[in-house]
Order: structure tokens, then sequence, then C-alpha cells
């Protein structure tokens, strides 16, 4: 195992799509959607086992989750847990982590990954991390990973890429363009173009390779952490951080680096990914019964005359259901939500609605 590959574990976000069982103070990452004894988190952990070595393996946080990483990973220590004061997207807490990273190792090569998505082919995926570990510290260049489309789907954004591969590996091509999430013909034409990818929003390079192109693409952001150097990994770091971010532009790692950078290639893989975005994403991964329902856990849940359902209740309830096709039923903590599959991108606005309503009680 290279003692100069990294990982950094993005595990920030509140995940209001999975709400009720995704809350504010819980949210899904920490959450084992599936049944399976591990939360996402601690799948994405053990993934990277495979590819860095344990002290190697860090991981960024909003501050009131550090005690929920703390007890879901008790192998990290204390260094390894970077505790952002507030949130501030994806751009702030890379460069942090790659700076903190450089001044432990200059000559790390990182991949930075968020902690709520599914992998189904471990193999593979270790295979293209492993892939682009090498040839990121070959090449001064930053990659992504590109996930070859399996239907015109307008969830995900996009990634265009270009024959022209880099010079120590011909199968990571340059990348055109990045596209955000298009509607239902823009997706079908670019799945019949063969040159579009989605992006998994999972990043590989050297230390050297992102911290240069901070400096040249979000210079103020790249000198903020930079004056961090002197305390990165003592005692100082928290306070250093916490008067940092609150300078630190509101800005994600695709608007701010890669789709300015002329250095951004794309490993095309298929390893079985999912984003979890969605309830929808859940019910396609998990298990169904011979009518398509996907019922989580299974123990104490009764369906009559149901089909093709998403049903995720606490092991302890039990839950009889009868006549509901095509629907979302999830119970935690005392709330119940029941909604159409179709109408499924209208539960940010049902929580909106809550919070409105009744305050962050129930969010």
């Amino acid at each position: 195992m290279n003692k100069n590959n990294y990982a950094l574990i993005m595990a920030g976000g509140v995940g209001s799509r999975f709400w009720p069982v995704s809350r504010t103070e819980f949210p899904k990452q920490f959450i084992d959607f599936f049944g399976v004894g591990k939360t996402l988190i601690q799948s994405t952990y053990e993934r990277f086992l495979k590819i860095c070595p344990p002290e190697n393996i860090f991981v960024v946080t909003n501050e009131i989750y550090t005690s929920i990483v703390k007890e879901q990973l008790p192998d990290l220590n204390e260094n390894q847990i970077l505790a952002e004061p507030i949130m501030r997207n994806t751009a702030p807490c890379i460069s942090y982590g790659s700076m903190k990273i450089a001044s432990l190792n200059p000559d790390a090569t990182i991949v930075v990954a968020p902690s709520d998505h599914t992998i189904t082919n471990q193999d593979a995926f270790i295979a293209a991390i492993e892939q682009s570990l090498k040839a990121a510290s070959e090449n001064d260049c930053l990659i992504t990973l590109g996930i070859k489309p399996s239907r015109p789907d307008t969830g995900y954004g996009y990634i265009q890429y270009v024959e022209n591969t880099l010079k120590t590996d011909n199968q990571i091509h340059k990348v055109k363009i990045f596209t955000e999430k298009p509607n239902i013909d823009l997706a079908k034409s670019f799945i019949q173009s063969g040159d579009f990818l989605w992006n998994a929003g999972i990043f590989i390079w050297s230390a050297k390779s992102i911290n240069k192109a901070f400096s040249k693409h979000l210079p103020e952001m790249h000198e903020i952490f930079l004056q961090g150097n002197p305390m990165y990994n003592t005692e100082s770091e928290k306070e250093f951080i916490s008067d940092a971010y609150q300078q630190c532009t509101n800005i994600s790692i695709d608007f701010g680096i890669m789709e300015k950078a002329d250095n951004v290639y794309v490993l095309p893989a298929d390893f079985g990914w999912s984003d979890l975005g969605t309830w929808a994403s859940i019910y396609d991964i998990a298990e169904h019964d011979y009518v398509g329902n996907a019922v989580i856990p299974a123990e104490q849940v009764m369906m009559f005359n149901s089909s093709n359902c998403m049903v995720n209740v606490p092991k302890d309830k039990l839950v009889i259901l009868q006549g509901l096709h095509d629907y979302i039923v999830v119970e935690s903590n005392n709330t119940l939500m029941i909604c159409p599959k179709s109408e499924e991108q209208s539960i940010k606005q049902v929580v909106a609605d809550v919070k409105a309503k009744f305050g962050t009680k129930f969010i």
C-alpha cells in the first residue's frame, strides 16, 4: 500500500431529501439505510482502508457531527477529523484538507469522495481509484471519475470528454465541458453521443496540483488556508480554522476549480455507483419482493394489494399497508411521511413548510 496515498471523506451534508429519517442533528451519512449493519460513512471508510493506510484517511465534517464521526469511526484519531465551524460548500473543505495533508506529506496524492455514496462493485472501484492515484502522482492534473450512464437521468451533472488522454495513461481523457443537470431531451442527446459521463463528485489529484489550482483559480481562498501552515496538526489549528471559514466564500469545487482549470481529466468507470440523492435511488438498490416492494427492515411490515413501494420504518414498529402503489412510506421518531414516488421532488418543499410552521423541532 502506497504511503503517499491519502483519502479525504466529505461528511458535512444534512441530507434533507431523506427526511424524516435523515435530520439536521443526524443526517444520512450516519444512517444504515439498507439494514446491513453499517452506515454509509462506515462503508465509505472501509473502502478506503484498501487503498490508504488508516492514518492517511481524513474526514471533514461540520463540528456538530464530530462526536457522531468519533462514535462510528472509532479508529480515527482527533487529528484525522476536520471540523468545519460553518457550512461553506466543497471548495473550502477541500482547500483545508489539502493544505493540512500537504503539511504532513508534500508528496501526498489525495482522493476526495463524499461519505454518502454506495458502490456495489468494490473491486472495480478500488482499481479505478488506484489507477487514478498513480496517474495523479505522475502528472500535474486534476482527475475526476465519470460514471458510464445507463439511462438519460436528469438528476446528475454530466462530463463530456475528448479523445486526448494523459501521456502516462490512455484511459484517462481530457475533459471538454461540465454540464449541470439537463432536461430530459438534452440528457437523451448526451447518452446518444457516447462521450458524456455522469459526474460522480469523486476527485483525485496530488496535493501539489490541487493547491496550485487553488492558487490560480481561487487565490483569496488559497491565501486564507496557506496562512494556516504553521498551525495545521497542532493545538492552534481549531482556532485558526474557526476564523478562516468566516472569510471563505460559499462555492463548490466544481464551480471554483474544475470548470476553470485546463488540466482536468476524467476516467470513465463503472462500479455500481449511486449518490443516494433520493428515496427512489434507495429503492433502485434495495432488494424487492415479487411485486416490486422494497421494505427496510421487513420484519414487521405487512403489505396487501400494494406494489412498487419504498418502505422504511423502525424495526420495532408493526406496519400494515393496503392498496398503495408506487408510494414512498417513511417513518422515524414518530414522524410519518407518505408520498407518491412521482412527487418525491416536493419533499424539500415539505421540509421547508414543516420548518416554517413548527421550527426546527421536526427537522
